[in-house]
């Protein structure tokens, strides 16, 4: 596995004068060789300044410019050297050749396309770099229900050696790797969850931690830290989303209704305890029922009771 080695070159404002000043040079040697004689040792300073020249185009090759965030990866013929993470002017061995990877956060939607630059025969950009929104992925979860799902990565270069020289391309990786997380963990849980176990709508946070967790596990080798996943997009299938929205609606009126009675239930204890130990009235147990039955009717019912006024005996 190749490791990042961090290199620190040389300055390049001394190199940058030194090739401001020999191309001047050649031309004074040129200029002295043409008003002296031509003598054999005269002609001698000739191949001197062509020397002068060839030096100063192949220094000028050596000067590399380094903003922050950003970072130059070294190879000699093809062998790793090192890795500029500092900003500045530097200036280096014009035989190398750099790879440049930008250490600045980054951030993209599962199910999002990128479209690569393109250039035309002369070198002209035709199509600019450019990534379309995100598309839910649709996978099953842990109940079967087909549901679509997306989330945002953040994430950043932490290794350009890694980044570079072990996957192909580590931006597609990302993209990839990122989306085969997702739809491992939503198949682990489920949608929806009535026990308090772990579901994908009720457990947000526990949920996006995993999934950090899971494609930092895959991204390991590819020098890329994640600083951040979160779901952005949940939602059944179209298929089953009214029927689905059926069950929930269901559950909701169920649990209201419960929540309804048990309420009831306890305000019909306190009333009757409450008559009872102030002796407002005595009741049977047939009146007691009464009593209850039409307490639960008036408090359980969704509309508005009508009162009967019994103008007769208690038992009439």
């Amino acid at each position: 596995m190749v490791t990042e080695k961090p290199l620190q070159p040389m300055s390049g404002w001394f190199p940058l004068l030194c090739c401001l000043a020999m191309p001047p040079l050649a031309v004074a040697i040129c200029i002295g060789v043409a008003t002296l004689d031509s003598d054999p040792v005269t002609l001698l300073f000739v191949p001197v300044a062509l020397g002068l020249l060839v030096a100063t185009v192949i220094t000028a090759i050596g000067f590399k410019a380094v903003a922050p965030n950003d970072s130059r990866a070294l190879l000699l013929f093809g062998e790793y050297q090192g890795t500029i993470k500092e900003s500045g002017f530097y200036w280096v061995n014009p035989f190398y050749s750099t790879k440049k990877v930008s250490l600045r956060v980054r951030n993209f939607e599962t199910g999002s396309t990128n479209q690569p630059e393109k250039k035309d025969a002369a070198g002209n950009i035709v199509q600019h770099k450019s990534q379309s929104g995100g598309r839910p992925s649709k996978v099953n979860d842990r109940d079967g229900n087909p549901v679509e799902i997306s989330a945002v990565v953040v994430w950043k270069v932490i290794d350009t050696a890694e980044a570079l020289f072990e996957v192909d391309d580590y931006e597609h990786y990302v993209a990839v790797q990122s989306e085969a997380a997702l739809r491992g963990l939503a198949s682990r849980h489920q949608y929806d969850s009535e026990d308090h176990e772990t579901s994908l709508r009720g457990s947000t946070t526990e949920v996006s931690d995993q999934l950090e967790k899971d494609i930092q596990e895959r991204l390991g080798k590819a020098g890329v830290q994640v600083i951040e996943a979160r779901i952005s997009h949940l939602a059944y299938a179209p298929e089953i989303a009214a029927a689905m929205l059926q069950r929930q609606q269901a559950q909701a009126v169920v649990a209201a209704r419960t929540q309804i009675v048990a309420g009831a239930v306890g305000m019909v204890r306190m009333a009757l305890d409450q008559l009872s130990e102030e002796k407002i009235v005595e009741l049977d147990d047939e009146r007691r029922a009464a009593m209850v039955s039409n307490l639960l009717v008036v408090l359980c019912s969704d509309k508005h009771t009508q009162p009967v006024v019994n103008t007769g005996t208690l038992y009439n």
